[in-house]
């Protein structure tokens, strides 16, 4: 890593900005006001919080002002030499977008890339750290809200909602997995990070990891043969092992939460994002179209009898939080509509169908599910599920809502 040495030191060049991926939330602990960090790429130190009142100099921040400057507009009640601590306070901890963040977030992620493993990274916040607290909460979360059943599915579509949020579907969706007893799960997940990584990902839509996915207790091998077979056809299906899309992805991780609990034999993973499919609304048989005909061509022979398929995604994301005018309790009703519509296209296994129902509005509402699922409809058309669920969580005090349903194949 760059030594102390090389964060940002002059009080004469402009403060690099802060990064504006970063959400300033406050909050209060032990009567003091506070400004909390989060990162959702983490790369910023956890629990990082400062004062609420540096929030003026926080503002100042913008990557056009200088030490000299700031000192100028505090009235000199702050030192050049306090106002450097603090700016390099806010560099050591990758707060601001400067040569010692950019350095630090590319090694980050060139370690993640040379790792055999794959860390979990929502346990202790999401759901339990420990092993037994884990195999508790699972069950609890089943014999809450579901019950065993006796079918041996191929496949389930689910969400990677916060499981806070999502728990009964969870619960009603899973429990159908406890009589399979899969050799190999190919998980297709919404991949939510791609896009932050372009110039790795730009027409590589399906990304595949070589890596063991640690959960609490427990490691999750992958079938290096399918994998390393996949990856043989690349470039031309669209498939990479450029993981770093993978490190803090949640959409597998909640989804292989509840399999190596309720499947406590022996399995291989295949984990694979996909990302958005937005292409297709233009021209289905471009570049993409004919990926993922070669990707699913190439997939398919795989998912035999001995292997089930774990479908991450969920619905719409509508509300201002997502960029729309209006509220999501005023769109609620045709959204609503919209989903179910589409929840009943893809009972009938039917992926034509399921595209031409995006393409209607180019995906107004951000349906994240439906890459992967339009993955496993190709490969399987005509497949005939059952819906099982459809939940919309309404969070209110951001005029925003998610919605998002379950489908057993």
């Amino acid at each position: 890593m760059l030594r102390n040495k090389e964060l940002f030191h002059s009080k004469t060049d402009p403060v690099p900005a802060l990064r504006g991926d970063i959400q300033i939330i406050p909050i209060e602990d032990k009567g003091r006001d506070l400004l909390y960090f989060h990162d959702s790429m983490g790369y910023l130190s956890k629990n990082f919080a400062l004062d609420a009142n540096i929030h003026p100099l926080l503002q100042m921040l913008n990557g056009d002002t200088s030490i000299e400057h700031i000192h100028q507009q505090v009235d000199g009640n702050i030192s050049h030499d306090n106002l450097l601590d603090f700016v390099q306070l806010l560099d050591q901890h990758r707060a601001l977008h400067s040569d010692y963040f950019r350095f630090f977030a590319d090694q980050m992620e060139v370690d993640f890339e040379k790792s055999h493993i794959r860390p979990h990274v929502l346990a202790g916040e999401s759901y339990p750290n420990d092993p037994e607290e884990i195999k508790t909460y699972v069950s609890e979360i089943i014999s809450e809200n579901g019950r065993f059943y006796d079918q041996s599915p191929q496949a389930l579509y689910a969400p990677h909602i916060e499981l806070s949020v999502g728990k009964k579907l969870y619960g009603e969706a899973f429990a159908h997995l406890n009589n399979s007893e899969p050799k190999r799960v190919v998980i297709l997940a919404t991949s939510h990070y791609a896009d932050y990584y372009y110039k790795y990902y730009d027409g590589f839509p399906f990304i595949g990891s070589k890596k063991a996915f640690q959960m609490p207790g427990r490691s999750l091998i992958p079938d290096i043969d399918l994998i390393e077979s996949l990856n043989e056809k690349s470039p031309e299906n669209g498939f990479t092992l450029k993981d770093r899309a993978h490190r803090i992805e949640h959409s597998i991780e909640f989804h292989l939460l509840f399999a190596s609990t309720i499947w406590t034999h022996d399995f291989k993973i295949v984990p694979i994002l996909v990302s958005n499919f937005d292409d297709l609304y233009y021209k289905e048989d471009g570049d993409l179209g004919q990926k993922i005909e070669i990707f699913t061509t190439q997939l398919k022979p795989f998912v035999d009898e001995d292997t089930m398929v774990l479908i991450s995604g969920d619905l719409s994301h509508v509300g201002q939080k997502f960029g729309d005018s209006e509220p999501a309790s005023s769109l609620r009703e045709t959204v609503e509509e919209s989903d179910k519509q589409l929840l009943d296209i893809s009972v009938t296994g039917n992926p034509g169908e399921l595209l031409n129902h995006l393409k209607k509005d180019y995906d107004s509402t951000r349906i994240c599910g439906f890459p992967p699922l339009y993955t496993y409809l190709r490969m399987f058309p005509d497949k005939k599920g059952e819906l099982l669920n459809y939940y919309w969580w309404d969070e209110k005090e951001r005029n925003s809502a998610v919605s998002f349903g379950s489908i057993l194949y």
